[in-house]
């Protein structure tokens, strides 16, 4: 098995502009109508004149920018000739020998490794291809669309890496509204090359995978690959230098096509386009766009909040859920503030309370939600009333098992905790005498366990405090339930 991975990852994704890289067609992946958003220009009809889509162009350097890499103030688009169906000129217009961007990295958050960014450029993308088993179909509503190219050195040696490499760069994207890097709509594509050697400084023959549509597939895709090259290797075989696909039905990779090189596709710069000149003004004023980057709020949220890096990874993959998670956390300092006197609440104190409030909407608001994304304009509960409901619980006005309820409640119809337990009659019983009365109620209907417990099995005491709240749906508080059965039984 003694062989040594070189992997190496090239990343497309669909930039989010309004019209496509030349052209003012529309730039909608969710166009279901084929064939609609399209032109003469982005059709590559003869006589038309592709114009620079300066939004595309600021988002691919603002995104090197993120990735510590060099601008290239001067760069120029070229033509990538090869003729394929989903290609309507003919070439592609694309950067080769002087991308807009290059040489950066990305330290990857969890292994904390630093993996070289080669280069960044733009290009547009192709037509979508939809086959069926007798014939295939165009449509060349994403023909033109602006795309970027990520190109990374030949710098990770596992699947596991190269997940985490891809995972981050969608978050950035995703958190500079670069892209939505949507995988399985096609809004971001990664492609491997890997390696296989005996020795560490050199590299083997490479193979690319093609098109690996989800973060999943591409861990499986590199898994599989390596696993392939080592039996062809162990066999004596040779490994051929060829681009392969993914089967993922099968859940391997199929031989597609032997390996293209550069000169194949005859690269000269694109004639009907002038060459891009950027000037420092320019540049500085992208750079003073940039918003927080998930690697610099994951270090905020520990200081600030105090919450598990567990907690904190799930907060930061969904930009919307992090961002609701601090508006409700704004509403709670407001709530401290006004009971600061009556309350006493310290600083750690209140870290009790961000912890409460991340629990509730990682664990139970995830579990409503039902694996959907959270979008918080499509959500029926404010930050207010959410911060009022955790307060709530926080003060032990309402029990956990009310708290369930309630949650389903706002849920389904949003509005104020404190109005929907008056209507749904969800207060807790706070009547000490109710509540021993029901107390005597359950001993009686339990004769052993009350017996047990005097023998000092103490863990019969829960199943006791179950059957009060079982009678009392929820309504009376645990801590004083124990109480009063200790007071009793003794």
């Amino acid at each position: 098995m003694n062989y040594y991975p070189t992997i190496g990852l090239e990343i497309h994704a669909e930039l989010k502009t309004k019209s496509k890289m030349f052209c003012s067609c529309k730039n909608d992946s969710d166009e279901k109508t084929p064939n609609i958003n399209i032109c003469p220009v982005c059709m590559g009809h003869p006589g038309t004149l592709p114009i620079v889509n300066l939004e595309a162009v600021r988002k691919v350097i603002k995104t090197g920018i993120v990735l510590n890499c060099q601008v290239n103030k001067r760069n120029y688009f070229e033509r990538k000739n090869y003729f394929y169906p989903d290609l309507p000129k003919g070439y592609q217009v694309t950067q080769y020998a002087v991308p807009l961007v290059k040489n950066g990295y990305l330290i990857t958050p969890i292994k904390n490794k630093k993996i070289r960014i080669e280069q960044i450029h733009l290009e547009e993308d192709t037509a979508r291809l939809i086959h069926n088993k007798k014939f295939s179909l165009i449509d060349f509503n994403r023909a033109g669309i602006p795309l970027m190219e990520l190109v990374t050195e030949p710098d990770i040696h596992s699947a596991e890496d190269a997940h985490e490499f891809v995972k981050e760069l969608q978050l950035i994207l995703r958190y500079l509204d670069i892209s939505d890097a949507n995988m399985e709509k096609g809004e971001m594509r990664c492609e491997v090359n890997i390696s296989l050697s005996k020795d560490i400084n050199k590299m083997g023959t490479k193979v690319e995978i093609k098109n690996l549509n989800s973060l999943k597939v591409v861990e499986k895709g590199i898994g599989y690959e390596i696993k392939r090259q080592t039996q062809v290797l162990e066999n004596n075989g040779k490994i051929v230098q060829e681009t392969r696909g993914w089967d993922d039905q099968k859940e391997i990779t199929i031989s597609q096509r032997k390996k293209e090189e550069a000169h194949d596709y005859r690269y000269f710069p694109e004639p009907d386009i002038p060459v891009l000149n950027l000037d420092e003004e320019f540049l500085i004023k992208i750079k003073n766009e940039i918003s927080e980057l998930p690697q610099n709020k994951r270090k905020r949220f520990q200081k600030e909040y105090g919450i598990d890096e567990k907690s904190i990874n799930i907060l930061i993959s969904n930009k919307e859920l992090g961002e609701y998670f601090e508006k409700v956390n704004s509403e709670l300092r407001v709530w401290v503030k006004e009971k600061k006197d009556k309350l006493k609440i310290t600083d750690e104190e209140f870290k009790k309370l961000t912890k409460l409030s991340s629990n509730y909407i990682i664990t139970d608001l995830q579990s409503l939600l039902k694996g959907s994304l959270f979008q918080e304009d499509k959500f029926s509960i404010t930050p207010e009333n959410f911060a009022e409901f955790v307060s709530m619980i926080y003060t032990s006005e309402i029990s956990s098992k009310i708290a369930k309820i309630l949650l389903k409640e706002m849920f389904k119809k949003g509005g104020d905790p404190s109005q929907i337990m008056k209507d749904k009659n969800l207060k807790l019983i706070d009547d000490e005498q109710e509540i021993e009365n029901i107390v005597k109620e359950v001993l009686k209907e339990n004769p052993k366990p009350k017996e047990d417990y005097k023998k000092g099995n103490e863990n019969v005491l829960q199943f006791l405090i179950g059957q009060v709240m079982s009678k009392t749906n929820g309504k009376a508080e645990p801590e004083k339930v124990a109480e009063i059965f200790k007071k009793i039984l003794f």
